[in-house]
C-alpha cells in the first residue's frame, strides 16, 4: 500500500482509464507507507472511514508533527471532504519538508484548481511535468487548468496530444471531444465521440453527448444500436440512463413524442434514485431570504460595497436563454463574456464555512454583522477571482452563472452598481427542457416533474421579492419576446446597461468565442423559433409539472401575487 493522491480525472462512466490507474500506481510505488499506524490510517481513508483516519493521524502527528506522510494523509482526508482550504497549508508543509513528494504536489495543484487558482495550479504542474513529462494525470489536470483560464485552444491541444499517446483511453477522448465542442469545431467533435463508440459501443455517455449537441440528428442505425445495448443484462445503470436520455432526443427528432417521453421518463427515474433533493429546503431558503433581505437592510448599507460597474450578472433557471444573452452581449465591443464564473458561489462558501462560524452565526445572517470594509473586501475578492477569466480588457464582463439568482442579496450588497439580468422562459418550456437534460453536477431538482415545477415557482417567488426590495435593479428578458422581436429586446437590454446599440449584437451567431454550456451549438446559429413551442408536443404527459407550478404557470410572464 502506498500514498494515494487524489485523482485528477473523473470518468464519465465509472472506472478510470488504465492510463490513469497506472499513473496512480506509479505514484504510490514511489513512496510506500512504512509505518503501521499510517498504514492503518490510509486503509481507513480508502474505506471511507474518514473520522477514524483523522483520529489516527492526529494522534500520530501529536508525536511526530513534521512527518510528511502523516501530513499528506491528513490533507488527503480534507480533500476527500472537499475541504481544500484546510488541505492546502498541510500540503505546502509537506513540500517544504519533502520537495520531491510528487503525490503531494499533484494534490496541491488539484486543490488550487478547486479553489479557482488555475495560474498557481499550473505552476505546480510545471514542476511535476519537468520531472515526468508523459504522465497522463499531470497533463490531464493541466488541460483542466487551461480550461479554467478559458484557454480552450491550448486545452484542446493537450487533449489531442494525450489521445495520440493513449489512443484507447475513453476518458481522454471524451475530454477531447468536449474541448472541441467548446471551440465550435462541430465535425471534429462528432468524430471524436464516434471514435469513443468504436472503442466501446456500450458507452451511453458518448451517445448522450452527441444528442446534447442539439443540432445533431441520430440516424436509424444509431437508434438501433442504442436499443441493442439496452437489451444487455450487464449494462450499468449509469449507461442505461444515458441511452434513455439519448433515445429521448432521437425519438423527439423523429416526432415520435410518446416514445421520446417514455425514454426521458426512464432516464430521469434512474437519475433521481442516485440523488438527494428536498424541495422543502429550497422553499425554506426562499422564505429565509425574504425575511432577511429587506428594503431597510439595503438602505442601511447603501454606501457599502465596491463602486465597480464592470460586472454584468445573467441569472435565472437553466435552459432559459442565459447563454444566448451572454453571446449577444459579448458581441458588443465594450463587453467580454466570461462564462459561468465560480466567484459568487466561492464567496458564499467562504462566508458559510469560515466567516459565519467564527461569529456563531450562519449565512445570510452573517452579512448583517459585516462592516463596510469587510463588504468591500468581499467585492474585491470577487473581482480578483473574475480577473483571471478576463482576457480582452473590455470595460464590462458577463458572469452568466444562472445559479447566482440565489445570491441576489449578496451581489447587490457587495456590488451595488453591477447590472443584473434575469433570463426567463415559459415555465413548461423551461422545465421540460431541464427534464431532457442530464447534468453532471448539481441541479438535483430536475429529475422529477413535481420537483422541477416547485423549484421554478420558488425561483419566481424569490426574484419577485428582490424586484420589490431592489426596485429597478433587475432587467428581465422574456425568452419568447427575444425570439419574436430580437432587435427590440437587444436595444432595450443595451439601454438598461447604458451602452449604445451595435449591429454586431444582432450577428451574435458569428461570434467565434468559445462557449462551454449545453447551448453551445444553438448560439452559433441565428435565433430560431422552433424551441419556443417544442414542449407542446409533450403536453399530454406534463400534468405533474403543471400542478407543481400552480399559479406561476397561469401568470406567466408576470409573477403571481405571493402571500407573505
Amino acid at each position: 500500500m502506498g500514498l494515494e493522491p487524489a485523482q485528477a480525472h473523473e470518468s464519465g462512466e465509472g472506472s478510470a482509464s488504465p492510463e490513469f490507474v497506472r499513473a496512480l500506481d506509479s505514484m504510490r510505488a514511489s513512496r510506500p507507507i512504512q509505518n503501521p499506524q499510517l498504514r492503518e490510517a490510509a486503509a481507513a481513508q480508502r474505506h471511507g472511514l474518514l473520522p477514524q483516519s483523522v483520529e489516527i493521524l492526529s494522534d500520530f502527528l501529536a508525536k511526530h508533527p513534521e512527518d510528511p506522510d502523516a501530513l499528506f494523509l491528513l490533507a488527503q482526508s480534507h480533500m476527500l471532504q472537499q475541504q481544500f482550504a484546510e488541505a492546502e497549508p498541510l500540503l505546502l508543509k509537506v513540500l517544504a519538508l519533502a520537495p520531491d513528494f510528487d503525490a503531494a504536489r499533484f494534490n496541491l495543484a488539484k486543490s488550487l484548481l478547486n479553489r479557482n487558482r488555475p495560474h498557481d495550479a499550473l505552476a505546480q504542474l510545471d514542476v511535476l511535468l519537468a520531472r515526468d513529462a508523459g504522465n497522463p494525470l499531470y497533463r490531464d489536470l493541466k488541460a483542466l487548468a487551461l480550461t479554467a483560464l478559458a484557454d480552450h485552444a491550448a486545452a484542446a491541444e493537450c487533449y489531442r496530444e494525450l489521445t495520440q499517446d493513449f489512443p484507447t483511453s475513453i476518458d481522454l477522448w471524451m475530454s477531447y471531444a468536449h474541448a472541441l465542442r467548446t471551440m465550435g469545431r462541430r465535425e471534429d467533435c462528432i468524430a471524436a465521440y464516434r471514435h469513443v463508440l468504436e472503442i466501446d459501443p456500450s458507452l451511453g455517455g458518448a451517445y448522450w453527448s452527441l444528442g446534447d449537441l442539439k443540432t445533431f440528428r441520430f440516424d436509424p442505425a444509431d437508434i438501433d444500436a442504442m436499443n441493442v445495448q439496452l437489451k444487455r443484462t450487464d449494462l450499468s445503470s449509469k449507461n442505461r440512463m444515458y441511452f434513455h436520455f439519448a433515445l429521448g432526443k432521437a425519438y423527439a427528432d423523429q416526432k415520435q413524442y410518446q416514445k421520446s417521453f417514455e425514454n426521458y421518463a426512464r432516464a430521469n427515474a434512474i437519475r433521481r434514485i442516485a440523488v438527494q433533493y428536498d424541495a422543502q429546503q429550497t422553499t425554506e431558503n426562499v422564505n429565509e431570504q425574504a425575511r432577511f433581505f429587506t428594503r431597510e437592510f439595503f438602505a442601511q448599507r447603501r454606501d457599502f460595497g465596491s463602486d465597480s460597474k464592470a460586472p454584468i450578472f445573467v441569472v435565472g433557471m437553466q435552459r432559459a436563454g442565459s447563454t444566448l444573452i451572454e453571446q449577444i452581449l459579448s458581441s458588443h465591443s465594450a463587453i467580454e463574456g466570461a462564462g459561468e464564473l465560480p466567484g459568487v458561489p466561492l464567496l458564499v462558501k467562504h462566508l458559510e464555512s469560515e466567516v459565519a462560524p467564527a461569529r456563531s452565526t450562519d449565512y445570510p445572517a452573517i452579512l448583517a454583522q459585516l462592516s463596510a470594509g469587510e463588504i468591500r473586501a468581499l467585492a474585491d475578492r470577487y473581482l480578483a477571482t473574475a480577473q483571471s477569466h478576463r482576457a480582452l480588457g473590455r470595460p464590462f464582463f458577463v458572469d452568466k452563472q444562472p445559479y447566482n439568482f440565489w445570491y441576489m442579496g449578496l451581489i447587490r450588497l457587495i456590488l451595488p452598481n453591477a447590472k443584473i439580468i434575469d433570463a426567463r422562459r415559459h415555465p413548461l418550456a423551461c422545465c421540460f427542457s431541464n427534464f431532457t437534460m442530464n447534468y453532471r453536477y448539481g441541479f438535483h431538482y430536475s429529475y422529477r416533474q413535481s420537483d422541477l415545477g416547485r423549484y421554478y415557482a420558488d425561483y419566481v417567488r424569490l426574484m419577485a421579492h428582490f424586484d420589490a426590495v431592489m426596485p429597478g435593479a433587475i432587467h428581465r428578458i422574456i425568452y419568447e419576446r427575444m425570439v419574436a422581436d430580437t432587435e427590440g429586446e437587444i436595444r432595450r437590454l443595451l439601454d438598461y446597461l447604458g451602452l449604445p446599440f451595435e449591429e454586431s449584437c444582432l450577428r451574435f451567431y458569428a461570434n467565434e468565442r468559445a462557449v462551454d454550456t449545453a447551448s453551445s451549438e444553438q448560439v452559433r446559429r441565428p435565433i430560431f423559433s422552433e424551441a419556443v413551442d417544442h414542449w407542446r408536443n409533450f403536453d399530454p404527459w406534463l400534468g405533474q409539472l403543471k400542478s407543481a407550478l400552480g399559479p406561476v404557470l397561469d401568470s406567466y410572464p408576470d409573477a403571481p401575487e405571493f402571500s407573505s
